[in-house]
């Protein structure tokens, strides 16, 4: 491993698995409903095809369409074990560069909102070879092969709250807010002064004070037009269809 890969595992360690860890309740309540390109590729799968969900998060999508059998993995232990509440499919503790699965033998795979956390372009398109890799080369018993679709989060996102848009900066650190018990209450009998904040006021013992709100940061790598289909193209993939949705980009791509 060279040194920018070390540099580069450890910085995301920091800036994304820790943090997913610790708020993988919090995130996993405001996960669960599907995206709908990602519903209708998972809806037009042929019945019993078999697929690989590469950052399955809480599971959300291991589910949609039931007539398939999905094999979840996320980095995040706390996660998975959200994800593997969604019997019969099954998730497995992974690193995306580092899968346990069996080489050229799913149908399908999806990396939904994952590739982005990958800190240089090298482990990005690293990250996109190993999702496929997983799939079916064409053959007799699969003509076409195998197929997978990645989402990505898009620079161009001016009609969006965060703002962001063509020409700024792509790597950006991006805040989760876990609140921590809402606002102090007041107390009685004291009124507020001029200029003072809720924060500034003093609270008469332990009982009326309230866990704070804790802020974490977490790393996204945001893609600009095109970048998600040259990144494929040199992990060795060909781009079948590619769009545009709600602030993300996506692709759908077999294996060269």
């Amino acid at each position: 491993m060279t040194d920018a890969e070390i540099r580069g595992e450890a910085y995301e360690a920091q800036h994304v698995h820790t943090v997913y860890e610790e708020i993988a309740t919090h995130f996993s309540s405001t996960r669960y409903k599907p995206w709908p390109i990602v519903e209708r590729f998972l809806q037009e799968l042929p019945d019993g095809s078999i697929g690989a969900d590469i950052g399955c998060g809480n599971g959300k999508y291991l589910a949609v369409n039931p007539k398939v059998f999905i094999v979840g993995s996320d980095r995040s232990t706390n996660l998975v074990k959200i994800a593997k509440q969604h019997e019969p499919h099954a998730a497995v503790v992974a690193d995306n560069l580092n899968l346990p699965h069996p080489l050229h033998c799913f149908d399908f795979a999806i990396s939904i909102a994952v590739v982005h956390h990958l800190s240089t372009p090298e482990r990005r398109i690293e990250a996109l070879k190993a999702v496929l890799d997983l799939l079916q080369r064409p053959s007799d018993m699969s003509p076409d092969g195998g197929k997978a679709l990645v989402y990505v989060w898009a620079l161009e996102q001016k009609e969006s709250r965060r703002g962001w848009d063509e020409g700024q900066e792509q790597d950006v650190m991006v805040p989760w807010v876990m609140k921590g018990g809402g606002e102090k209450p007041r107390e009685k009998g004291r009124k507020k002064k001029r200029g003072e904040t809720q924060e500034d006021r003093p609270t008469e013992g332990s009982s009326l004070a309230q866990p704070e709100s804790k802020t974490y940061l977490r790393y996204y790598h945001l893609y600009r037009k095109g970048e998600l289909e040259h990144d494929i193209e040199e992990a060795g993939g060909v781009v079948v269809e590619s769009g545009y949705e709600k602030d993300n980009w996506w692709a759908i791509a077999k294996p060269r």
